[in-house]
C-alpha cells in the first residue's frame, strides 16, 4: 500500500514546486517502483534464452567456418561473428531487410520447412566486385541484380550454407538444400507474417568495409527438435554419443595402419675383418638352436616370442607368446 502524506507534508511540498526548490520531474514515481514489462500476446515468446542460447553456439562456430571458407574463396582477410540472435516475427524481418537483396531459400532436413539466408547487397556487391577482380571497395548505387549476378551470388551461398552441415554436426546431422533465390523479399511468402523466428545477424569485415548477412529460422522448423537445442542436453551427448563414435572411428583408423614388424633369429659376434670376407653361400652360426624362440619386434618394441618355420614354400613365424600385456587387451 502506498504511503499516505500527512498535512503538513503536503503543504511542505506544494510551497517548496512554488518557490522553485524542486521541478516537478523530481517528484516520486510511484510507476518506477513497479515496472511492468509489456506482453504482446499476438507474438509468443517460444524460443526460450536455452533455445537462443545453443543457437548462438552453434552458429558462433558457423560463423568462424564460413569466415574461412570466403577468406579462401576470396582471396581476401575476412572475418565473420554474431552481432545478435533474437525472436522476431516473419513480417518483422521481411521489413527490415532492403529491397532489393539476396534472399535464398533453402531447406535443411531433418528440421521442417524453409530457411532463410539473406546477404544485403552491399555484401552481394562487394563479393561480386572481388571475385570479378576488383578490390571489393567500389561504391556501387542501388541496383537491380543481373542475371549473371545471381547466378554468381547463387553459387557463393550455396558454399555458404553447405557449411551448415559442418556446424550443426555436434547437434543433428543436417542436410541442407537450396530450393530458389529471390531478390524481392514482398514476394517471398513461405511464413505467415506473425509466425516467430529467430533471426541471427552477422557482420561481415572485409576490405575495410562492414556489411551485414542474416540467417531467419523459423520456429516451426526446429520445434521437434527443441530438446536438443538445450545446452546442458547437447554437451551430455557429447560426452557419450560423439566420444564413443569418436573412439571407434579413431581405433578403426589405426587397425589400417602398416608397422614393420621384425624377427630376431638370433645373434653372433664377428670380426671387422671377417665381416669384409664374407661372400654368397658363407654360413653364420648364431647362438640360437634352429628349434629355439625367437624375439619379435614390432617398430623397436619387443612384443612376441615365436617360433621359426616354414608354411608351405615361405618361411614364416609362428606366434608362441605375447611378451606386452597390453597387446593382448585388443586381440
Amino acid at each position: 500500500m502506498a504511503e499516505v502524506l500527512s498535512q503538513s507534508e503536503i503543504d511542505s511540498l506544494l510551497s517548496a514546486l512554488s518557490s522553485g526548490e524542486i521541478e516537478p520531474d523530481q517528484l516520486p514515481n510511484e510507476e518506477e517502483k513497479h515496472k511492468v514489462k509489456l506482453y504482446d500476446f499476438k507474438s509468443p515468446q517460444k524460443f526460450s534464452k536455452d533455445h537462443l542460447r545453443t543457437l548462438e553456439l552453434i552458429h558462433d562456430n558457423y560463423g568462424r567456418i564460413i569466415s574461412s571458407y570466403l577468406s579462401a574463396q576470396l582471396r581476401n582477410n575476412v572475418k565473420i561473428k554474431i552481432e545478435s540472435i533474437q525472436q522476431i516475427t516473419y513480417d518483422e524481418f521481411i521489413h527490415s531487410i532492403p529491397n532489393p537483396t539476396i534472399l535464398t531459400i533453402f531447406k535443411m532436413p531433418p528440421l521442417s520447412g524453409s530457411i532463410l539466408f539473406e546477404t544485403n547487397p552491399q555484401f552481394s556487391f562487394q563479393v561480386i566486385d572481388i571475385l570479378l577482380g576488383g578490390m571489393g571497395n567500389r561504391k556501387v548505387a542501388n541496383k537491380e541484380f543481373s542475371d549473371i549476378d545471381k547466378n554468381i551470388l547463387r553459387n557463393v551461398n550455396a558454399g555458404l550454407i553447405a557449411n551448415l552441415k559442418l556446424a550443426w554436426e555436434d547437434v543433428l546431422d543436417v542436410e541442407p538444400e537450396i530450393e530458389a533465390l529471390e531478390t524481392n523479399p514482398a514476394l517471398n511468402q513461405t511464413l505467415a507474417p506473425n509466425e516467430p523466428v529467430a533471426l541471427i545477424t552477422f557482420s561481415v569485415e572485409m576490405s575495410n568495409n562492414t556489411t551485414f548477412i542474416n540467417m531467419c529460422i523459423p520456429y516451426l522448423s526446429i520445434e521437434k527438435v527443441l530438446d536438443k537445442l538445450v545446452v546442458q542436453y547437447w554437451f551430455r551427448e557429447n560426452d557419450e554419443e560423439v566420444v564413443n563414435e569418436s573412439r571407434n572411428r579413431l581405433k578403426n583408423r589405426l587397425n589400417i595402419v602398416s608397422v614393420p614388424m621384425t624377427a630376431v633369429l638370433g645373434s653372433t659376434n664377428i670380426t671387422v675383418d671377417e665381416f669384409l670376407k664374407l661372400t654368397e653361400g658363407d654360413v653364420i652360426t648364431l647362438d640360437n638352436s634352429s628349434d629355439s624362440q625367437v624375439s619379435v619386434f614390432v617398430e623397436d618394441r619387443l612384443c612376441y616370442t615365436g617360433k621359426p618355420g616354414t608354411i608351405g614354400k615361405n618361411r614364416g613365424i609362428e606366434v608362441i607368446d605375447i611378451i606386452d600385456k597390453d597387446v593382448e587387451n585388443y586381440e
